[in-house]
């Protein structure tokens, strides 16, 4: 059976250290390797007839240990997890540190954890940022200037929310972030019909700068993701079947409404969301 040792880590962030008996090895790679036989196609052999000697010889082992560490991790991660009592935020990073034939192996995954969040007293913060109109002058008649009020928007609120809480997260987490949206415009620049080196011309920007705006981008995003879920939790800020029924109720689409209701998880945390920018606005 697989065993865990867990590591700290700065920010947020773990490493759950799996060792994996050869045995458990062993048995996963003679039961990929039974399959595998099944369907090789040997010359010489009709197809799935080959002993599993000669097909071992033939196949990249390589291959067949991918296999075998797609078959042993899951399950020795998820315990582990379940032991040690970790709720990563997003999938972990997996490294194979150590994978000698004939000896245990030696798994290192990295985790983020949830961020810790500090709301110090965001209320009046927020409250201060409602109350900061901005006087902005509009255009009068003859050498007469009238001012009008300018009230923050929920933007402004959040902003304020965002340069005030205390939020730290794991780098795993930011770089998640950072890939999703690198992929995101990559994938719409294709579409386009350029070259994602045309892309950055165009901007007059290199990859490394991308990448430098998109981890801010990344962070202030995050942090008020973050930061409204620990406002929810605080404030008790809940969900009901009947939220979620009156949302899809709303919508025509009968595509759009089956999406929905397969989705309710997402769309609950959608509406949590909402309602915790309602208090915010109404504060």
């Amino acid at each position: 059976m697989a065993t865990s040792d867990v590591k700290q880590l700065p920010k947020q962030t773990a490493q759950i250290i799996l060792t994996i008996p050869w045995s458990e090895i062993s048995l996963s790679y003679e039961k990929i390797l039974e399959t595998v036989t099944k369907t090789a196609e040997i010359d010489g052999f009709r197809k799935g007839k080959a002993p599993k000697k000669i097909v071992e010889e033939k196949v990249d082992k390589a291959k067949l240990y991918e296999e075998v560490v797609k078959d042993v991790v899951p399950k020795a991660y998820t315990d582990a997890l379940k032991e040690h009592k970790l709720i990563p935020v997003i999938s972990p990073k997996i490294e194979l540190t150590s994978a000698k034939q004939g000896e245990d192996w030696i798994i290192t995954t990295t985790i983020a954890l949830r961020p810790k969040v500090d709301l110090k007293d965001y209320k009046d913060k927020v409250r201060q940022a409602k109350k900061a109109d901005t006087k902005i002058w509009v255009p009068g008649s003859g050498d007469e200037k009238k001012s009008e009020e300018k009230k923050p928007s929920l933007d402004d609120i959040l902003k304020a929310l965002s340069e005030y809480v205390e939020v730290e997260m794991s780098d795993l987490l930011v770089d998640n972030e950072v890939n999703r949206l690198l992929a995101d415009t990559f994938d719409q620049t294709k579409k386009l019909g350029l070259s994602v080196e045309q892309y950055l011309s165009a901007k007059n920007k290199t990859i490394g700068q991308l990448k430098a705006e998109y981890q801010q981008q990344a962070h202030k995003s995050l942090s008020i993701e973050f930061a409204l879920a620990t406002i929810a939790d605080t404030e008790n800020i809940t969900v009901s079947p009947k939220d979620i029924e009156e949302v899809i109720s709303k919508v025509e689409d009968p595509k759009e409404k089956e999406r929905l209701t397969k989705d309710s998880y997402y769309l609950a945390h959608l509406i949590r969301q909402q309602k915790t920018l309602d208090f915010l606005a109404n504060l």
